[in-house]
């Protein structure tokens, strides 16, 4: 069984690519509703809760898990990687969800963390990301994209309420009105001319794509993640069979919050993506 872990609704656009690529896989969805949003939250409190729901996956039967919120990977994966999960889950593998984004943009495979010596052609030579406060101030992806491609120049813009606000199924008046002060707000820093990719990294964003498209200059080439990490998954199943768990098309959806509140954004999505069931996580103090 394969396990998405995000903090709201936003790891369902990831969800549904991944049903699309594997419909014979079984799926659990935990989505950490009660304490979302993340993206204002700090680092230590995101990696503590991430840490509990990758265990909560863990006893469930998931042996691997995608992590299908940037803020929670950005902050915790490589802390789970190379600490807790080797300590008390060997055997199982935990994915960001920035991990595709970033080869996109890079054209290198994330194990190579050094320049390409013949830098791949790109048709990106700037790109905006768009990203919740949180995954901004980790600077996750200026970091990864710069060690791997320093001639690429990434500028970041936080839009701080953006995924409260889709979570919440604002009217697209209003999300429109957000994401055209974003976009506005860095154009003006940085100049039309200077951005020719954007990546929306925040897996909720991809419910207001129509609104950045509107907002961005048409010759900007926008990223979306779900089926980047669809694709991605597909290479990453072929390379490791033993984690290719064969299953029957089961389907989970669970919720720290109130399934009935869940029922605006879920209207987007296929009626499979819908039915969530409570599930309780015990409190931490981060």
């Amino acid at each position: 069984m394969i396990g998405i872990f995000d903090s709201g609704s936003g790891g369902l656009t990831v969800l549904k690519a991944l049903r699309q690529a594997f419909p014979h896989r079984d799926f659990l969805y935990f989505g950490d509703h009660a304490r979302a949003p993340y993206g204002s939250r700090d680092a230590k409190e995101v990696a503590a809760f991430t840490q509990q729901a990758i265990e909560f996956l863990l006893d469930q039967g998931c042996r691997l898990i995608v992590i299908a919120c940037n803020t929670a990977a950005a902050v915790a994966l490589r802390p789970l990687q190379q600490g807790w999960l080797l300590r008390h889950a060997p055997q199982a593998r935990v994915l960001g969800v920035h991990v595709p984004l970033v080869e996109t943009i890079t054209g290198q495979d994330w194990a190579i963390k050094t320049p390409a010596s013949t830098p791949p052609h790109r048709k990106s030579r700037s790109i905006a990301i768009f990203a919740t406060p949180r995954t901004v101030a980790s600077r996750a992806f200026v970091l990864e994209i710069s060690q791997r491609a320093p001639e690429i120049t990434v500028f970041q813009q936080a839009c701080p309420g953006l995924a409260d606000a889709i979570e919440a199924h604002r009217p697209d008046a209003d999300i429109q009105s957000l994401v055209d002060g974003y976009v506005a707000g860095l154009i003006a820093q940085k100049g039309a001319a200077a951005i020719d990719s954007a990546a929306l990294a925040c897996t909720h964003y991809p419910f207001a794509i129509d609104q950045f498209r509107k907002a961005l200059p048409r010759t900007v080439e926008i990223f979306t993640q779900p089926h980047m990490v669809a694709t991605a998954l597909e290479g990453y199943l072929a390379r490791h069979p033993e984690m290719d768990i064969s299953g029957s098309g089961h389907l989970r959806l669970l919720t720290s919050g109130d399934p009935k509140k869940l029922n605006g954004l879920a209207s987007r999505l296929p009626p499979d993506l819908r039915q969530f069931t409570h599930q309780n996580l015990p409190e931490i103090s981060a």
